[in-house]
């Protein structure tokens, strides 16, 4: 039996009272589905569930008459072995074993499918991460978003949501024009200006850029004038720099559907376009030769500028329009993902989301991350020797490998900044997370083939399956059938929440539960060399491969690697 299973079930108990008379309460009030949830203390049950708490008020009588009704009508559900009032009118509901046991049948046959689900269903999400300035490698907390955003990606899927990865390519401002400036004075062998971009990449690309021009039958651009000179470094530099940032992306598992520019918003009039909308909303107005946004009528704890007094359009109009644009594609929630020092452009974002009569937190959703540090033989590392200046992606995968690097990162909150020890991520051992789920998974890929070795398989000669669900009656195995249900809605939840580290953290505690049964000396999968094949191994074997399907599913959520050998 599965929690939504025994959801229904409790549903139809509550309206079965409702029904025969014995609970007033309006029949539209009768919910469609319980919660039910894992009580903290094993002893108590599998399931748990309050909702005779929750009714009780509306229904005329007290908690713990609610509960004792439901508990005597759940008790005829089959598959439920026992069902306790505890407190003032919780329940606490015990499966048979085969009822508990069968769920390692639903979860083979469902295979990849298992723990997707359709919550997000008919959503279009438009998920912006990484978006990394084209003027350098992809520094540490740009990886973190890397890992953390296509994992969130992948969960908004698997959840039903059509989800669009987009990276905005920020190729407008001043930042370009002095990564040029850095190229050329580099090329020309000067000192980078004050305001330029430091490190070696620098020089790799200035001389890149200056063989492309050559091969290209062009003149050198060392020897052009400085204006002309400073526009061949700025188009062919940031093409090279962006190139780099994507063959690193996707060496980390990244891919983007969408690579948006944002000189492109003030080439095509989309700015003047999101300014007219919200002037002819009447949320725009003239001060001291500058047109400002109202956006203290929405929240924002100041009035912005859009334009200019000399003209020119602000960054936020850049925001403004961007927004707008992916509102116009079609997308329901547009959520972007940014670092720890965007703190203060949440407000005025939310303000701009509202000016357009949006939902602030529903269709702009901001996450912000906090900080990563890096530590190797107990000394935070800080540098570069590419970049000169910070840790870059290669840096992290170089050091510990593309599997431990995601991982890693993801399965923290983002709300918290991470020390990640490189020592540990590199170590084959427990404490080493990435290594206890994967080592997890090709544990129970060993006894898949120790079990075909020995003749063990999921179905006898005759075609028919050797599973009896009323043999996993031990408590490991109904620690592990537990976690195993749990594994749809940790899926949901994450994505729901936005945070996919919670099926990192599911991972590691279903490994956990994994490895204590492997370890009980009589629950083996493996006949002893003078007992025959019987039901009892073939039926551990379906428990161990759904471990083997949930493991697998879970870190391919996080774009982890689920090795059969290590």
């Amino acid at each position: 039996m599965t929690p939504d299973e025994l959801s229904r079930a409790l549903s139809a108990a509550l309206a079965s009272a409702v029904a025969d008379g014995t609970l007033a309460l309006p029949a539209d009030d009768v919910p469609s589905s319980v919660h039910v949830e894992r009580p903290r203390q094993r002893e108590h049950g599998d399931w748990a569930t309050n909702v005779a708490l929750q009714l009780a008020k509306k229904a005329g009588t007290t908690p713990r008459a609610l509960a004792e009704d439901l508990a005597a009508r759940l008790g005829a559900t089959p598959g439920v072995k026992a069902v306790d009032v505890a407190g003032p009118g919780f329940l606490n509901i015990t499966l048979d074993a085969g009822a508990a046991g069968e769920l390692a049948r639903t979860v083979v046959e469902a295979g990849a499918a298992y723990g997707r689900g359709d919550s997000e269903a008919g959503t279009k999400v438009n998920l912006e991460f990484v978006s990394a300035n084209p003027t350098g490698p992809i520094h540490i907390g740009g990886v973190r978003w890397a890992a953390v955003g296509d994992s969130l990606a992948r969960v908004l899927e698997a959840s039903g949501a059509e989800v669009t990865r987009e990276y905005y390519f920020n190729d407008h401002g001043a930042q370009i024009d002095r990564f040029a400036r850095s190229l050329l004075a580099r090329a020309r062998g000067l000192e980078a200006p004050e305001d330029g971009y430091g490190g070696q990449y620098i020089a790799e690309i200035a001389d890149a850029v200056i063989a492309d021009a050559v091969a290209a039958g062009g003149p050198d651009p060392r020897d052009l004038p400085d204006a002309e000179a400073q526009e061949v470094f700025r188009a062919r530099g940031v093409e090279r720099m962006f190139g780099e940032i994507k063959a690193s992306l996707h060496d980390f598992g990244v891919d983007f559907d969408v690579y948006f520019h944002e000189d492109s918003l003030h080439e095509s009039g989309a700015v003047d376009r999101a300014v007219a909308r919200l002037r002819d909303a009447g949320k725009m107005f003239e001060k001291d030769g500058a047109t400002w946004l109202r956006t203290t009528d929405f929240g924002d704890d100041k009035d912005r500028v859009v334009i200019k007094s000399d003209g020119d359009a602000a960054y936020i109009a850049g925001d403004i329009a961007y927004y707008l644009d992916k509102r116009e594609r079609g997308f329901d929630d547009v959520i972007i993902m940014l670092g720890a020092d965007h703190h203060g452009y949440v407000g005025r974002m939310m303000a701009v989301c509202a000016a357009f009569g949006d939902t602030p937190g529903k269709n702009l959703q901001l996450l912000i991350g906090q900080m990563v540090n890096l530590v190797k033989d107990g000394q935070p590392v800080r540098m570069s020797k590419r970049a000169g200046t910070v840790v870059t992606l290669e840096d992290l995968v170089d050091a510990v490998g593309v599997d431990a690097a995601r991982y890693s990162l993801a399965r923290s909150s983002v709300d918290s900044s991470i020390d990640l020890d490189l020592d540990l991520l590199t170590r084959a051992t427990n404490e080493n997370p990435v290594y206890y789920v994967q080592y997890a998974h090709s544990r129970t890929c060993a006894v898949d083939r120790n079990a075909a070795d020995r003749a063990v398989s999921r179905t006898l000669e005759d075609g028919t399956d050797g599973f009896d669900p009323s043999l996993l009656d031990h408590a490991s195995e109904s620690a592990l059938l537990g976690r195993l249900t749990e594994f749809p809605r940790i899926v949901a939840q994450a994505a729901e929440l936005r945070e996919p580290h919670r099926v990192a953290r599911y991972l590691e505690a279903l490994a956990g539960d994994y490895h204590t049964w492997y370890q009980q000396k009589d629950r083996r999968v493996l006949p002893y060399p003078d007992e025959p094949v019987e039901d009892l191994h073939r039926t551990r074997l379906w428990l161990n491969d759904a471990v083997r399907q949930v493991l697998a599913n879970g870190l391919g959520l996080l774009g982890v690697s689920a090795p059969e050998r290590m």
